[in-house]
């Protein structure tokens, strides 16, 4: 049924305010056109238009406002490294106050500059991106057809309202949920709502029991588009009413989750804040017990020390440089077109364990492609994908020659060509694009390739349509045949087992035999092959027209015809999206297709990628409503195709995998995936057919559409994973050996000489070269690491568990070690020197406090070089990263100035060293490198051993 009596929908329509509407696709047209108060034959009027659009609102997604950038910015702030930080900051202000505002808080002044150069970093990154992502959002701004005041006008979707007739034609977005009224050979392309590949024939009869969405055939919805056909709907629902707005609204209630990273620096934040507090608790009261306080500047240079050593703890420059790496990682990104929204979720992709990702366009071309065809003579493959028509026709392996096949071939793809109404053309970019059915537009590419579509279109003229109905499943078209004396035929385009019942001839060649039941039985065996590969199947039969035969007459002129053959069409998987999948894999990452579509058809294009070995089945969503979270716990371990899914039964599979323990990467492009996707440890928009909806809940929007950018993305975040495990291994081990340094120095003073004659402890360094040791090695070499060089092994090894820890287990034991030695040889160097220790000195405090104070600090540097790597030397690709390399240089060089300039000298407490001193302090400080490469070949050994 094609269309509704609109006769007597304006004769019943009333121009009332319109009512609730009951399910409008089990109601006939012109039941709804009269509730919405519509004369179908003019439209609204603009004042009733604009009435409604005040009653009901604009028809858009309602979405929270965007945050203003005073909350974004202060948002920056919320991290507990930085809270720790400010808490330092006031108390060293608040010391600043007891002293009678005497000098600079330096240290203080420092700490505030970081923490601002970190929230303005995180800002403009944030901000950045989510520029990047409205433009993207201004692209797929949509205007619509309106009948409005019985003339036709265009107008934008967000001004549509309840009642509006929209006036649909091929190539328009539809903007709104709509009733069909009238509908000629209309095709409708839904994936974006439903995930179904292939495009929706449309009709108008009214349906008696509720069906799935992907059912209504009589009902268009918002979001998506006409491929094929025109016709007539009335608006039934608009913004968050519509299909799309259940979505929007179910969007709404998933919860964002928190990045890996950000779980883990919240908790380094806290352990830090416990560590602080114990520490410089437990070194102050040691201090006022062991000292002889007097007076309340004593007091207070004893709070100092404290707050200094608080300072030393927690390495202030964390933030700032995790954000500058992230910050460096979302720009290479950017380089492979994947737009990041949040800088911490840059780490998340590095430790993805699953990727679960929609099929049509993203692991799929959506562009529909012959790839076999069957006649009387034989079966041929043809090689090529997409609507590029460039590719081979082969018979037995070996390419098609001159024969009863090839002739047999010409007649099907000329005839499927005529029995369709898709364009084939180049764009303004010079690539192949369609207008209309992709499923019609799939013979014009094999005709081409073929090389016969130049002849065809001289020889035939097209001078009358049957269309396509969902009961004849079957179109035809009569054309006049230019080379043969303007003889009339009738060629059929339909389902095999529909029009072979029409046909009573078979072409064999260039003749027409008599089709007998064997033959029968032979063509749909054909057919058979082709499905069991998971292949659309179209057949085409011809005949010619009688001189007196009238053409009008319609579908009694589709009776007697000759069957030609059967194509098997396929979305064809992109070919770079089996490489990702293979790069995946061997990355210990599992790749699940989520999608829509036919099990069969998933199944096949699944194995072709490599995500299961062919044979394997799909679970589909009726047999996962039958699960309970048990069931579909093991079901997700164990299955990596799930087909004839809807939106809620992505949200379970993701959160099933999740309870599994699984960081859960999810891609998508259609309003469909928008839940999933922020349900997911990282949700995936695509950029290009991405809907709004589902950009605004990813967390990263792949502005290529590539799947393939996914895994550059994951290297990426591995390599960027790599390196912050580098710093912070770095930035914790030398922090400690601060730590350590003036911790065993007041619990072993004795030991070393650091007692005063009346018995007093001396500190082994003052609060101010605590914070020149952290200014001068925390921040430069760490930010080099950040960015260092990608190790060969970064996408074979398996990604991080969701229980590990960046900080694990012998990241702690290296940091405790590391600074333990680091501390045992300052304070070696400092008994070396100074009288009355294990070791006989001469030298005084001063010299003594330099020399220790220079050998922290080169200590420091040379474990920049070995924190490159837990098991490799510091001596592999030495030279490779040359921002570490000026930053130790240039750290260098200041120590130097520190000890030997005489402004520096009265600035630091310090004072001048001998060639001796120098070579001593460059000594001890390297007992670190090679502490380290000895703990690290004993870590390669137990590497080999376990192997």
């Amino acid at each position: 049924m094609g269309h509704v009596d609109l006769d007597h929908v304006f004769a019943t329509a009333q121009t009332t305010a319109p009512a609730a509407l009951s399910d409008p696709a089990q109601l006939d047209g012109s039941a709804v056109a009269m509730q919405l108060g519509v004369d179908p034959r003019q439209g609204l009027t603009a004042e009733e238009a604009e009435c409604r659009l005040r009653q009901d609102g604009p028809n858009e997604l309602v979405s929270h406002p965007p945050a203003p950038a005073w909350q974004r910015f202060l948002a920056q702030f919320r991290d507990p490294l930085v809270y720790l930080l400010l808490v330092a900051v006031l108390v060293t202000f608040s010391i600043w106050a007891l002293e009678a505002f005497v000098g600079w808080p330096v240290d203080a002044l420092v700490i505030l500059i970081i923490v601002l150069l970190n929230a303005v970093l995180g800002f403009a990154q944030e901000n950045r991106s989510q520029q990047a992502a409205a433009a993207l959002a201004r692209l797929t701004t949509t205007t619509c057809s309106v009948l409005r005041a019985g003339a036709s006008l265009r107008v934008p979707a967000s001004a549509l309202v309840r009642g509006d007739i929209l006036l649909l034609s091929e190539g328009d977005s539809i903007g709104a949920d709509a009733r069909l009224l009238q509908a000629n050979a209309l095709k409708v392309q839904e994936a974006s709502l439903t995930g179904e590949s292939e495009a929706v024939l449309k009709d108008t009869t009214a349906l008696h029991t509720p069906v799935s969405l992907a059912e209504r055939r009589n009902m268009v919805f918002k979001g998506t588009a006409v491929v094929q056909g025109t016709g007539i709907a009335v608006v039934t629902a608009t913004g968050m009413n519509t299909e799309m707005g259940s979505i929007a609204h179910l969007l709404e209630t998933t919860q964002d989750e928190a990045t890996p990273l950000q779980k883990e620096v919240r908790q380094i934040g806290r352990m830090l804040g416990q560590a602080v507090i114990t520490i410089a608790v437990v070194v102050v009261i040691s201090v006022l017990f062991l000292s002889d306080i007097q007076t309340a500047t004593d007091v207070i240079d004893v709070l100092l020390l404290g707050v200094s050593l608080a300072v030393a703890a927690v390495p202030e420059g964390l933030p700032a440089i995790l954000s500058l790496v992230l910050a460096v990682g979302v720009q290479r990104m950017a380089v492979h077109q994947a737009i990041i929204r949040k800088l911490s979720s840059v780490e998340t992709l590095g430790s993805a364990t699953v990727i679960c990702s929609d099929k049509t366009g993203t692991l799929t071309r959506s562009e529909m492609t012959i790839e076999r065809i069957t006649t009387a003579s034989g079966c041929v493959t043809v090689s090529g994908t997409g609507y590029n028509p460039e590719g081979e026709f082969k018979h037995d392996g070996r390419p098609l020659q001159d024969g009863p096949l090839r002739n047999e071939l010409i007649v099907l793809l000329s005839g499927g060509s005529l029995a369709g109404n898709a364009n084939l053309a180049h764009d303004h970019d010079g690539q192949w694009c369609v207008h209309g059915d992709p499923t019609e537009a799939a013979f014009l590419v094999a005709e081409r390739k073929l090389a016969i579509h130049e002849r065809r279109q001289h020889r035939f003229e097209r001078i009358a349509e049957i269309p396509f109905t969902s009961d004849r499943k079957m179109m035809s078209v009569i054309a006049v045949d230019h080379e043969h004396n303007d003889q009339r035929i009738v060629i059929s385009k339909g389902a095999p087992d529909v029009l072979l019942n029409q046909c009573s001839h078979l072409r064999v060649g260039m003749e027409t035999l008599p089709l007998d039941d064997d033959k029968r039985a032979a063509i749909l065996a054909d057919v058979d092959g082709l499905s069991d590969a998971a292949l659309r199947t179209l057949s085409v039969a011809y005949r010619t027209l009688t001189a007196d035969e009238n053409i009008m007459t319609g579908p009694a002129l589709e009776q007697h015809l000759v069957f030609v053959g059967t194509v098997g069409i396929i979305d064809p998987p992109r070919a770079e999206a089996a490489t990702a999948i293979a790069t995946a894999h061997r990355a210990g990452i599992r790749v699940i297709m989520i999608t829509g579509d036919h099990p069969r058809t998933a199944a096949r294009i699944a194995a072709d990628l490599g995500i299961i070995r062919s044979g394997d089945i799909a679970i589909t969503g009726a047999e996962l409503d039958a699960m309970d979270d048990a069931q579909l716990t093991g079901a997700v371990r164990n299955t990596s195709v799930f087909a004839r899914v809807a939106p809620a039964h992505k949200l379970r599979i993701v959160d099933a995998l999740q309870a599994d323990g699984q960081i859960v990467a999810m891609t998508g492009d259609g309003v469909n995936d928008a839940p999933a996707l922020k349900a997911a440890d990282i949700g995936i928009a695509m950029g290009i057919n991405g809907t709004e909806v589902t950009r605004e809940s990813a967390k990263m929007i792949l502005a290529d559409d590539n799947f393939a950018t996914i895994v550059t993305a994951v290297r990426e975040g591995r390599a960027i994973l790599d390196n912050m495990r580098k710093f912070l291994r770095y930035l914790l081990s030398s922090n400690m050996g601060e730590v350590l340094t003036v911790f065993l120095a007041i619990i072993g003073a004795s030991l070393i000489g650091l007692t005063a004659p009346d018995g007093a402890v001396i500190l082994p360094l003052l609060a101010t070269q605590i914070l020149w040791i952290n200014l001068m090695t925390d921040a430069a070499p760490a930010l080099a690491m950040g960015i260092d060089t990608q190790s060969h092994d970064v996408m074979q090894r398996a990604p991080r568990k969701m229980h590990d820890r960046i900080i694990d287990g012998q990241m702690w034991s290296t940091v405790l070690q590391v600074g333990l030695v680091m501390s045992l040889t300052t304070l070696l160097t400092m008994d070396w020197l100074l009288p009355g220790g294990l070791l006989p000195g001469h030298h005084d405090i001063d010299t003594a406090r330099t020399a220790a104070f220079t050998v922290l600090v080169f200590s420091q540097l040379f474990n920049a070089f070995n924190a490159r790597s837990e098991t490799a030397s510091a001596f592999n690709n030495l030279f490779s990263n040359r921002w570490l390399w000026a930053a130790v240089v240039i750290a260098v060089a200041l120590q130097i100035a520190v000890v030997e300039m005489p402004l520096m000298n009265a600035a630091f407490s310090t004072v001048h060293l001998s060639m001796e001193h120098w070579v001593l302090c460059v000594v001890m400080a390297s007992i670190t490198l090679w502490f380290c490469e000895i703990l690290k070949v004993v870590r390669r050994w137990r590497i080999r051993n376990k192997n």
